[in-house]
């Protein structure tokens, strides 16, 4: 009996063991597609016959959408995709045609926390100022005095695996924490951090951590509006997806002094950067860098392995996206 077959769109860098020891159970196939509208023609050609896609490159298959999956075989039945946030792939019209979706969340959590309160504590002592006063040879010239994390309160919009370990994190710094999910956690899975609506949030932190998923209901979340009610003064990370926020209003937030200063690990037009972003000495700017490292990478690639050793095996996926959660 033939192997199903399994397409990699994308590259393994670190989990080539698992990657090659999931040929005992399915044939193996590099997407060789050079963009989304040779993937799209590949699909009903060479692809014809694939039954689950190792998903790892927006470039080659831009938003997993109605547009490509009415053109995916009807043998498809897993998309497993690398990374925590699968904003890029359209659960909606995947669940209707049965293809069963999973992403990365766990392996990711301790990286990207590292990463957060790395720019917490960025914009609270004003480095990105100081360290850009250094290079230009002007010793502390116009760097503004700055905040001890300690006794700061700390607002997390999103209080998942990310937020959770950025908890632990933040409580060494003698940081209190406060968080605003859709709904509370559990008292094992909270810690102890006190939850608040939305606009409490706003109101009452220090420094703004968003770590939550982009989506319909999340896109610009924070914007005009939400800057209204927050403390004047305030610090905000974003290291989930840079349209969680809405960055003209970001600009203007920091022009005004509403916002002390900023620091980013995401961007709305990814690699584009808003020119009022870059050009502010208050914001420190990373380039997506939040599971740029060696063991969260390999971590990331060999989950989406099991994933898809899952499905093909059980028919179940072992990270089954929420919103697929009870399909059959």
């Amino acid at each position: 009996m033939a192997k199903p077959k399994v397409l990699m769109v994308g590259k393994v860098n670190y989990a080539i063991e698992e990657w090659n020891a999931l040929s005992d159970i399915a044939e193996l196939e590099v997407c060789t597609s050079a963009n989304r509208a040779e993937f799209i023609e590949d699909l009903k050609t060479k692809y014809n016959d694939v039954a689950a896609i190792y998903h790892n490159s927006v470039a080659i298959t831009g938003q997993v959408d109605e547009e490509v999956l009415k053109n995916a075989p009807s043998t498809l039945k897993y998309i497993c995709h690398h990374g925590a946030g699968y904003d890029k792939i359209s659960i909606e019209p995947c669940t209707a045609r049965g293809i069963k979706v999973a992403n990365s969340p766990s392996s990711v959590d301790d990286a990207t926390a590292d990463v957060t309160m790395f720019l917490v504590l960025a914009a609270l002592r004003n480095f990105n100022h100081g360290i850009n006063t250094l290079r230009r040879g002007e010793w502390f010239n116009g760097v503004a005095i700055a905040h001890d994390p300690k006794d700061k309160v700390l607002g997390i919009l999103g209080m998942g695996g990310i937020g959770r370990s950025l908890k632990k994190k933040a409580e060494a710094f003698g940081m209190t924490v406060q968080y605003h999910n859709r709904r509370p956690l559990s008292p094992e899975l909270s810690g102890g951090a006190k939850y608040v609506s939305f606009d409490e949030l706003l109101a009452t932190s220090d420094v703004l951590s968003l770590n939550l998923p982009l989506n319909e209901k999340t896109h610009h979340i924070i914007n005009a509006e939400a800057f209204d009610k927050m403390k004047d003064g305030i610090f905000i990370v974003n290291t989930a997806r840079g349209a969680v926020m809405d960055e003209d209003a970001l600009v203007q937030a920091l022009a005004s002094g509403k916002v002390a200063n900023a620091g980013l690990d995401v961007f709305e037009a990814e690699p584009t950067i808003h020119p009022g972003l870059l050009a502010n000495e208050k914001v420190m700017l990373l380039p997506h860098m939040g599971t740029y490292t060696v063991e969260t990478r390999k971590d990331m690639e060999a989950r989406v392995i099991s994933n898809i050793r899952a499905g093909l095996e059980t028919g179940k996926l072992i990270n089954a996206v929420p919103e697929q959660a009870g399909m059959p």
